[in-house]
């Protein structure tokens, strides 16, 4: 039922005024994902729920931000206009090719936000037997090198849309091995 809810959303709420607004839809669109997927894990616990809700936002932010410039487009804004006025910014910023100075300061507020959450998240793969639990961290650490690309481009999201490069894409791989050799 969130999942249809956050769709209908979509429909009539083109932008967020508060960053606790856009966590209430994450809450509607994301966050189900990871219960659907503890429970297909038969893993639903209270803490587990809280760890996933975490992860499941942050990757949800992590889209948000690599798509700035397209959600634009299609009539939509993610970023909440209480962090566009922290940084000086204006929607319609998020529209155009250049990343100012300060639109930069603002996703890297932004990329922080998403990189705390998923920290908050990441024990969870420690909570989960096995493959389940590899299978979360490879979650986390698909969000970490999205984040990086984001970095990585000096934050700009506007002239093109981040993606993992292959070095973000060893590095996470080299963390997950790390993570399976000490199980």
């Amino acid at each position: 039922r969130h999942i249809i809810r956050a769709n209908r959303q979509d429909q009539s709420v083109g932008a967020y005024p508060t960053f606790e607004r856009l966590a209430a839809y994450c809450n509607l669109s994301a966050n189900p994902i990871g219960h659907l997927v503890l429970h297909v894990f038969e893993a639903l616990t209270p803490e587990r729920v809280e760890l996933s809700d975490y992860v499941c936002t942050a990757l949800q932010l992590v889209e948000h931000w690599q798509d700035v410039a397209e959600d634009y487009a299609n009539g939509r804004v993610y970023v909440p206009q209480e962090d566009l006025d922290r940084f000086s910014c204006q929607p319609e910023d998020l529209g155009g090719s250049v990343a100012t100075p300060e639109f930069r300061r603002l996703m890297e507020f932004e990329v922080q936000r998403a990189t705390d959450l998923l920290d908050r998240g990441a024990p969870i793969s420690r909570l989960l037997p096995g493959a389940y639990g590899m299978a979360m961290a490879a979650f986390v650490e698909g969000g970490r090198a999205a984040l990086d690309s984001i970095r990585d481009a000096d934050f700009d999201v506007l002239s093109r849309s981040p993606r993992p490069s292959l070095r973000h894409k060893a590095r996470a791989a080299r963390t997950l091995m790390g993570l399976w050799m000490s199980w």
